[in-house]
């Protein structure tokens, strides 16, 4: 199974350190029952591209919480035994499509490391700075969260990471 798990530019950091995700449980996003009744459609590439969205939009909360941390996105993808995944359950915003894992993973076994392009800074930072408003309501705010949204995560291989955080 496809994860997706979302950090932050020193979140990465720490992770390259210690050479795992972790500690767990780690939090991560994948294609559930509740994403694919969420997104109806039975294309694996687009589940999979509704998961990453999910774990970019954690990320955003993530850059919320942690005013210091460089305003770009970071998801880390990785594939794992379906049995070493448990799924949250529920369709709210919160929840959809997140999963756990119940022990940390091997950063070297990740597949890649999607980070947001350094000119999508100025949308990121303003979307952290919207969420709260977005989450009560806000349809301004909502705008603003979802313009981060427009900007893509480049892909960058794991031995690509001490670059990322030079």
């Amino acid at each position: 199974m496809r994860l997706y798990v979302p950090l932050t530019l020193p979140g990465l950091a720490e992770a390259h350190k210690a050479g795992q995700l972790g500690p767990a449980p780690v939090r991560a996003y994948a294609v559930t029952p509740a994403l694919r009744e969420w997104y109806v459609s039975d294309d694996i590439e687009e589940l999979e591209y509704a998961a990453l969205g999910r774990a970019a939009l954690a990320s955003l909360r993530m850059l919320a919480a942690d005013p210091a941390a460089p305003r770009r996105r970071v998801v880390v993808a990785l594939d794992v035994d379906d049995k070493a995944v448990t799924a949250v359950p529920g369709l709210d915003e919160a929840t959809l499509g997140q999963v756990t894992l119940a022990a940390p993973v091997r950063l070297a076994a990740a597949a890649a490391v999607h980070v947001d392009a350094e000119d999508a800074e100025g949308d990121v930072a303003a979307a952290a700075a919207a969420l709260e408003a977005a989450d009560a309501g806000d349809d301004d705010a909502r705008f603003t969260v979802d313009g981060a949204e427009d900007h893509e995560l480049l892909w960058f291989g794991i031995q690509e990471i001490p670059g990322l955080l030079a």
